[in-house]
């Protein structure tokens, strides 16, 4: 059975079930599912700010130069570290946006040499890596937390550590 006729089962037999699961226990299905999508729309749009300054953010820091000037600092240590430069940018970016930190990843796959150490580096960054920031506003922005206290920190060093263990770790496994 292929994967595609197995999702064409599985898929309407998971809705037939909880259809069916509600009628069963006389749930108001239709109502619940007003209900939710409500609830949906109220976290939406309580997050909106959040997402708005982001965005703005993210496109401030490639437009202004602000990754070249970071790289451009960082770098000479960064290289005698072993951490490829190429991707210094990439792990300033990946906390604060994932469509930011992807857009550069494809860029950086245009003008490395396909299988480098920091095309795999990056590879492993992006898979080991979270949206910090963008996480941060969805989820505290959904419930309604003001203070992070020690969220903010102990995420930056948890991203922090997947660059510095994403070049451990290609060097580990992948450079052979």
């Amino acid at each position: 059975m292929s994967t595609v006729l197995s999702t064409e089962i599985i898929v309407p037999a998971v809705i037939a079930f909880v259809i069916g699961w509600a009628i069963y226990r006389k749930t108001d299905v239709f109502g619940s599912f007003v209900e939710g999508a409500k609830e949906g729309l109220r976290s939406a749009v309580s997050i909106l700010p959040a997402l708005c300054f982001l965005m703005t953010a993210i496109g401030m820091l490639r437009q202004s130069g602000f990754l070249e000037a970071v790289t451009g600092f960082v770098a000479p240590a960064a290289e005698k570290l072993g951490f490829p430069a190429e991707i210094i940018p990439l792990a300033v970016l990946r906390p604060f946006s994932g469509s930011g930190a992807l857009g550069y990843y494809e860029e950086l796959f245009q003008s490395v040499v396909p299988g480098s150490f920091a095309e795999k580096t990056a590879s492993v960054l992006m898979g080991g890596s979270e949206t910090t920031f963008y996480t941060l506003a969805v989820y505290y922005g959904a419930v309604g937390i003001k203070n992070s206290r020690n969220t903010v920190p102990a995420a930056l060093f948890a991203d922090f550590s997947a660059a510095v263990l994403s070049v451990f770790f290609v060097n580990l496994f992948l450079q052979r």
